[in-house]
């Protein structure tokens, strides 16, 4: 039986709402849209003005997913889209400012959203850096959490810059940092290079910079590839595609510091509470935005 949910002035019918997604946890299509409807306001400034990559699941976990880019000529002329140019042409991908636009996409069984570090009105330029520790598996979640430590301490501390961290969803951690639209990807990507270059060598039992996984052994792999044109980090607090519907969520990084943390502990059933606490770890995001020219000065000393 079809239902519908009315959000920001908008009504979404819902198509076989009762489709289990995550067969696991009994995750039902509108246990999902539901779940973006009441977190939307906590996602939607991190998602506003982006291009989005979807990721859809039409028989739930247990069957395909595919990637979609373009938005579909079905979807209702209220879903906004913008034109992001790529080699040979241009795709018009979904942009979520609306919270019926979430619901919309959990009802097209769109699991996850993984958005662009750029925005539409300078695609070209990102406003944010991403590192992304990823570990070899969940048993090394501790390493992570050093990585991530290690991380921050240079950042914040030698490079002058101030970091952010969040979980994946995963098994890893993503250090963020706001960038002031000055420096184009190549030149964030290379400085996200030397900087794990820096870690690794500090650090060579636990961190890696290499690509091939079968030359990383047991190390956390610092990832900068995020940094790039057109690549996606998935959304802030959006859900993930895996049992247990983890999710994406932001952290204090004395968060990190405690021994007790588990990514696992993030999840679509215990978020919600989390955020209705009023706690925000990345308030200050936006108004610490940087420029890397003196950070880079600094970094080319440690290279050196």
């Amino acid at each position: 039986m079809a239902k519908e949910i009315a959000v920001g002035g908008i009504t979404v019918p819902l198509t076989h709402p009762d489709k289990v997604l995550f067969p696991d946890d009994g995750i039902t299509k509108e246990d999902l849209a539901r779940y973006y409807a009441d977190t939307a306001d906590w996602m939607l400034p991190w998602l506003r003005d982006r291009p989005i990559t979807m990721v859809r699941y039409p028989d739930g976990l247990g069957g395909q997913r595919f990637f979609q880019k373009n938005a579909s000529s079905y979807f209702p002329d209220w879903i906004r889209r913008v034109e992001v140019e790529k080699e040979g042409g241009q795709v018009e991908h979904v942009v979520c400012d609306k919270p019926a636009t979430l619901v919309y996409l959990a009802n097209q069984a769109c699991i996850e959203i993984h958005a662009f570090t750029s925005r539409a009105d300078k695609l070209d330029v990102p406003d944010q850096m991403v590192f992304d520790f990823d570990p070899p598996d969940a048993s090394r979640f501790a390493d992570v959490r050093r990585a991530a430590l290690w991380a921050r301490d240079l950042l914040d501390d030698e490079l002058g810059l101030s970091s952010f961290v969040r979980t994946t969803g995963g098994r890893g951690l993503h250090v963020h940092v706001a960038l002031d639209r000055r420096a184009d990807f190549d030149a964030v990507r290379e400085f996200a290079h030397h900087a794990t270059d820096v870690l690794a060598r500090r650090h060579p039992d636990v961190i890696t910079t290499e690509q091939r996984k079968d030359k990383r052994a047991d190390r956390i792999y610092a990832d900068i590839m995020r940094n790039a044109y057109a690549q996606t980090v998935v959304a802030n607090y959006g859900v993930r595609a895996r049992p247990g519907a983890p999710v994406a969520t932001l952290l204090s990084w004395s968060e990190v510091e405690d021994d007790a943390l588990e990514p696992g502990q993030f999840t679509m059933a215990t978020v919600p509470g989390r955020l209705g606490s009023g706690h925000d770890p990345w308030a200050d995001f936006d108004g610490c935005r940087h420029g890397l020219g003196q950070a880079q000065n600094r970094l080319a000393h440690l290279n050196a």
